[in-house]
């Protein structure tokens, strides 16, 4: 007190507009909804400057946009005061002003939603802002504010400008004990990840949910973790709003002079409970007595200003009264427009399949030249001769009128490419192809130089980027989702390393894959490459649990296919971006077929045709077809070991793949079954996986509806387990053996 500022008489006087906009939209909703969740930011208003004056600062340097990821805490505040959102769409979503032809639980509530709006700084710029939306898993959405950047980032194509600038706000609790934090952390100077620098808010105020520090965290300091990279971190005092002023420009500054992450701990306190109905001074008696007597930041800046001069009491709170005026006038013109609401449950919308479109590419020559630009390098380029003998064989095959896994992935690519889309790949490595077949980066023999195949092609192309991640499933997958939701018409796929692991982002897809479009309205073409197959591994790379995907499949939230040769891969890759829909697909690709001779398609695949849901079986003439007394539907690789056992034993059986399991084909299933297989009298779901995995449990009632008044049903699967597979070649073999013998038991 006493000590004069370094701050400005017109920034002393914004810093109190910010303050009193952001304490007067808290105390108003707290009096107008009585207990009613919203997460208020109070205690922590100085968080408010720091957006202002971050964002006028980017305004004034020429970013272009601003990508923000936040936690619930103080959202609606932020929405309000620093995005744009307008009081009365707030007030709509308190108002339970819902859509009521949604299906039942659709829907988010209102501290979870994402909003694209203009920020307008006191310099007078603009700035666009978009808030992504997230779930309640606090710290989900930092990877995918990155992705969301780089992919705007690279539409730009500024390089290293970076126009974009992602923000990212934490709670002190969430950015010391949810691992994404580091995961995405270490993706900032990574080639394939990088953003330019990410600026972290840490709203710290002291207690997570009802735990304390020393229960929350090993580190001295919350955000500690952000020292892996180095990251300058300024701890700041919540309530002393100036200092909150030189703090964010200096972020700013660093951000565009290094390019790299900084972090800013603003130290503060909850006023409120976790949420408003919540009572802190059960677990914090004395925390809570010392904040219940603690004037707001506003008062003290209020009487700071005052004891300086600057401004009079009464200019204060007519200023305050004046704002709380204005949001109760924009309450009541929501109000005035009565809000529909449910008389009855949503009817269940109608699950149809999508459109099919034409994937095909008729021109060969075309393909002749991918093809050459795959299988090697520049002149002067010095390629790995054992990788030099699996180009010769791959040119001999195709020579031969037939196109290998690695290859038909590549005249997906190559022409949709041509059709001047971009492409993304990325993954545990991705370049080479976890299983060595890709190999859509080559290095130099002898200079260890790079170069990416697929960007010389001939003529004007899209650009093909291609990149090894860090391994990180949750980071790493958040990250390529938001590229995909940036990124409308470019090709994005993220390649497990094993499709088991999967897992790993499990958050990733329970609450962005298969939900957004539900909850937020937020669409994505994100493709997934998940290695699968049962090969005698053993229990952690068998299994991508399929099962695991089918669950969550509803509403066509997504696409989930089991492809089983390179055109059908081919042409589910073009299908992606020749639709107008976008809609996550999840892919299960084959491991032993990468180079099996069952896995090739003829050249006219691929020139002709288009993606099949249900593919035949190809081996059974009509006569043979008319005798057929058991339909083996499979999905993967089990249909050829299938047909193999079949063979043997000269079993009345056709073998019939369901490349397509959802949305689930049923038409054609219905079709097949009538025109071909007249004489059939059983049908039977066949499976690698146990019983209570794969997509048996999924399967089930849709065979059982289009099945049940015309054919016996039965199943054929290991038995039940805790445990994808066994972990003994010799046990897998057995199982495999008795697996095929119990499909055709009763078939002379």
């Amino acid at each position: 007190e006493g000590v004069p500022s370094t701050v400005p008489t017109e920034e002393q006087l914004h810093i109190l507009r910010r303050l009193n906009a952001a304490e007067a939209f808290e105390r108003f909703l707290n009096t107008k909804y009585i207990g009613a969740k919203r997460f208020g930011i109070e205690g922590a208003e100085s968080a408010i400057v720091i957006c202002d004056t971050i964002l006028d600062e980017a305004a004034k340097a020429g970013i272009t946009e601003t990508v923000m990821g936040m936690a619930h805490r103080g959202r609606l505040n932020v929405l309000a005061n620093i995005v744009g959102k307008s009081y009365k769409e707030i007030f709509r979503d308190f108002e339970g002003d819902l859509d009521p032809s949604t299906v039942q639980g659709s829907g988010d509530v209102k501290y979870h939603k994402g909003f694209n709006g203009k920020f307008e700084g006191p310099s007078g710029k603009d700035i666009k802002v978009t808030l992504a939306a997230n779930p309640s898993h606090l710290e989900a959405v930092d990877p995918v504010v990155e992705g969301i950047t780089r992919a705007k980032q690279d539409l730009l194509d500024r390089g290293a400008e970076y126009p974009v600038l992602s923000f990212l706000m934490h709670g002190d609790a969430a950015f010391a004990g949810q691992g994404v934090v580091a995961e995405t952390l270490n993706l900032s100077q990574l080639r394939g990840y990088r953003t330019g620098g990410t600026i972290h808010l840490v709203v710290n105020n002291q207690v997570g949910f009802t735990t304390n520090p020393d229960e929350a965290r090993s580190s001295v300091y919350a955000t500690d973790v952000a020292k892996m990279v180095q990251a300058p971190i300024f701890h700041v005092n919540g309530d002393d709003p100036e200092a909150c002023l030189r703090v964010a420009r200096l972020a700013f500054a660093f951000r565009q002079k290094f390019h790299k992450d900084v972090v800013i701990d603003m130290v503060c306190y909850r006023r409120m409970g976790h949420n408003e109905g919540d009572d802190p001074r059960l677990t914090q008696p004395k925390m809570y007595e010392r904040i219940d007597n603690r004037r707001t930041v506003r008062k003290l800046y209020t009487e700071t200003l005052i004891k300086r001069g600057d401004i009079s009491l009464e200019d204060a709170e007519r200023a305050m009264e004046d704002f709380s005026a204005r949001l109760s006038v924009a309450l009541e013109e929501t109000r005035s427009t009565a809000a529909p609401k449910f008389e009855s449950v949503p009817p269940a919308p109608t699950e149809r399949l999508l459109p099919e479109v034409a994937t095909a590419w008729n021109d060969r020559e075309v393909l002749d030249r991918i093809l050459d630009v795959v299988t090697g390098g520049p002149e002067g380029f010095n390629v790995n001769p054992k990788l030099e003998r699996v180009f010769d064989a791959r040119r001999k095959l195709y020579a031969d009128g037939q196109v290998d896994w690695a290859l038909g992935e590549m005249f997906a690519y190559g022409t949709l490419l041509l059709e001047g889309h971009d492409i993304r790949l990325a993954g545990q490595d991705s370049g080479r192809g976890t299983f060595g077949h890709r190999n859509a980066v080559l290095v130099d023999a002898e200079t260890e130089n790079e170069i990416l195949v697929l960007n010389r092609l001939e003529g004007r192309q899209g650009r093909f980027f291609v990149y090894d991640s860090l391994l990180s499933e949750y980071a790493a997958l958040g990250f390529e989702y938001g590229y995909s939701v940036a990124a409308h018409d470019s090709l994005v796929v993220w390649e497990a390393q094993f499709g088991d692991f999967v897992n790993g982002a499990q958050i990733v897809i329970d609450q962005f894959l298969s939900a957004a479009e539900d909850k937020w309205g937020q669409t994505s073409g994100l493709v997934l490459f998940l290695p699968h197959g049962y090969e005698g591994q053993g229990p952690e790379h068998s299994s991508a649990r399929i099962e695991r995907f089918l669950t969550l499949c509803a509403n066509n939230n997504m696409q989930v296919v089991n492809v089983t040769s390179s055109a059908q891969l081919f042409h589910v890759l073009r299908r992606q971006l020749k639709r107008a829909q976008r809609k996550p697909l999840v892919i299960f690709t084959t491991k032993s077929g990468l180079r099996a001779p069952w896995s090739r398609s003829a050249i006219g695949d691929f020139t002709d045709g288009r993606f099949q849901l249900v593919v035949d079986d190809p081996t059974l003439d009509a006569e043979a077809a008319a005798s057929v007394r058991r339909v083996l539907l499979c999905s993967g690789k089990v249909a050829f070991d299938a047909i193999k056992a079949r063979d043997e034993r000269s079993a009345p059986a056709a073998i019939v793949r369901v490349e397509q399991l959802y949305p689930w084909p049923e038409e054609q299933l219905a079709t097949l079954f009538a025109e071909r297989y007249p004489n059939a009298t059983e049908v039977g779901w066949l499976q690698e996986e146990p019983e209570n995995m794969g997509p048996w449990t999924f399967v089930h009632s849709r065979l059982h509806r289009l099945l049940r008044d015309d054919y016996t049903l039965d199943h054929y699967a290991r038995v039940a387990s805790g445990s994808p597979a066994a972990g003994s070649d010799s046990l897998h073999r057995l199982e495999h053996a008795d697996l095929m013998q119990r499909a055709f038991d009763g078939l002379s």
